[in-house]
């Protein structure tokens, strides 16, 4: 009498199948069957594991738009270019720039600040980051006090951790709402919750919100920074969670920071949406913030423009991911309504830009001034009386911290030169400055954590003691 098959999952990964949800079924469905010989192999065919995408051999080449002009700098440049390097050599990849206010922004193979990342058919969360959509906004209020759009502005807006009180919250529009509700990645009640409280904050670490002339016209004008909050970080979250299964499936000599989710997959594409809603959450979360500001004070607004710097932009089979960095080229926006928005630190003026494609800008401008150090370095260099390097940097301008206690390292001081990156934007032809936002003053989070309840509550009991 024949034996009886009796197939287990360890005989299929014995066989060089991958365990999957697959699995279970396979193998009731081969033992109900007792298959065996062609039969068995005909049935498991659909279920051979695609052959692993080996990184590329050596590194894709890539621009590079900046330039070391002293012994900081060159440590720093070097760091981003040997990042970008390893970054070069994930498979997707086909291109790649950076600008001149990168800084590094993890370990080697993670896309620094300031870098341009292209890539077929793939979308790699990690190359976004968390901040997705980190975006400024523009609004022209005319001949109006800087003082009191600043001072209006300062009761409108909120810095800090988590979002707003229920009483004090913005509306919520209808339509975003229901693409909330409509998206798999979007549609947990956490989520929506999120995208409620936090409409209308703008978070900490170097988001601001700025108020300057400007140089051409005099003209008062309000520029917001920051991005999509909660609901952008528990989308990179799930889009990390999504990348990493397909990395580990497809290509595991992949960095996980360089995981991607391939475009032509149902989650690729439901990811893609995702993107395009949290694009349009931030943007309303800009525009609430303005708009309460032009209604409290019963003004017209005369003008107003945004873009993003932290996002994924398409073209074609084609993904640019750009971390920290300012796209010139219209076709990346679909909503486009003037030129560009490139802010360097709060006693420098915000520029505004245009500029064209070229070979070595890959459509792309820097986004800021960058950093030279980390934020725990500059700390550590500024020893002394914080309130006094606070009025040095500061002088003759009307800077605020939200949380009333000043943060050392977003002081002019913490950035790069202005002046040599505005020179290597010259240079390495990054777009053309056609206006600038002279600065007045400006808001942001400051050092909240200073006296965050779980730090007062440490420094009640060592009085205590």
């Amino acid at each position: 009498m024949k034996n009886k098959i009796n197939i287990t999952g360890h005989d299929l990964i014995d066989m060089g199948f991958k365990s999957g949800k697959w699995m279970k079924e396979a193998i009731e469905h081969i033992n109900e069957h007792q298959l065996e010989g062609e039969a068995l192999t005909e049935y498991l065919a659909p279920f051979i594991p695609a052959p692993e995408i080996e990184l590329h051999a050596k590194s894709i080449d890539f621009s590079i738009n900046i330039k070391a002009e002293n012994e900081l700098e060159e440590d720093n440049v070097g760091k981003v270019i040997e990042s970008m390097k390893t970054l070069m050599k994930t498979p997707t990849v086909v291109d790649g720039a950076i600008m001149p206010d990168s800084c590094p922004a993890g370990p080697s193979g993670t896309i620094p600040v300031g870098g341009v990342v292209v890539t077929k058919n793939a979308i790699h969360p990690g190359m976004h980051s968390a901040d997705i959509c980190c975006s400024v906004m523009l609004t022209n209020f005319g001949k109006v006090d800087p003082k009191t759009i600043l001072d209006t502005a300062h009761e409108n807006t909120h810095f800090g951790p988590g979002g707003r009180d229920r009483h004090a919250q913005y509306r919520f529009p209808t339509e975003l709402l229901e693409a909330f509700e409509g998206n798999y990645f979007l549609k947990d009640q956490q989520m929506i919750s999120a995208a409620r409280s936090h409409l209308g904050t703008q978070g900490d670490g170097n988001h601001f919100l700025f108020v300057g002339k400007s140089k051409a016209t005099g003209d008062t004008m309000m520029v917001t920074h920051h991005g999509s909050r909660g609901p952008g970080a528990r989308l990179y979250d799930k889009g990390m969670k999504i990348a990493e299964r397909f990395r580990r499936d497809i290509s595991p000599k992949t960095l996980k920071q360089n995981a991607w989710i391939p475009f032509d997959t149902e989650e690729g594409q439901v990811y893609w949406e995702a993107l395009q809603i949290i694009r349009k959450w931030t943007k309303k979360n800009h525009e609430v913030i303005h708009n309460a500001v032009a209604a409290q004070l019963g003004i017209d607004i005369e003008d107003r423009y945004w873009n993003e710097h932290n996002f994924v932009f398409k073209d074609g089979d084609l993904f640019y991911h750009a971390k920290g960095a300012t796209p010139l080229d219209e076709k990346f926006m679909p909503d486009i309504t003037g030129p560009r928005l490139i802010p360097l630190n709060m006693s420098e003026p915000v520029l505004i830009v245009n500029g064209a494609t070229t070979k070595n800008n890959l459509g792309f401008a820097p986004h800021g001034a960058g950093r030279n150090i980390s934020r725990t370095q500059h700390r550590k260099s500024k020893e002394g009386d914080d309130y006094k390097i606070f009025k040095e940097e500061t002088k003759g301008l009307d800077v605020r911290f939200f949380s009333k206690e000043i943060d050392i390292t977003e002081l002019p001081s913490a950035y790069k030169n202005a002046a040599t990156v505005r020179n290597q934007m010259e240079e390495f032809g990054l777009g053309e400055v056609i206006d600038e936002v002279m600065p007045y003053g400006c808001i942001m989070a400051g050092d909240w954590q200073k006296n965050a309840p779980w730090r007062v509550k440490r420094r009640n009991k060592r009085k205590k003691k």
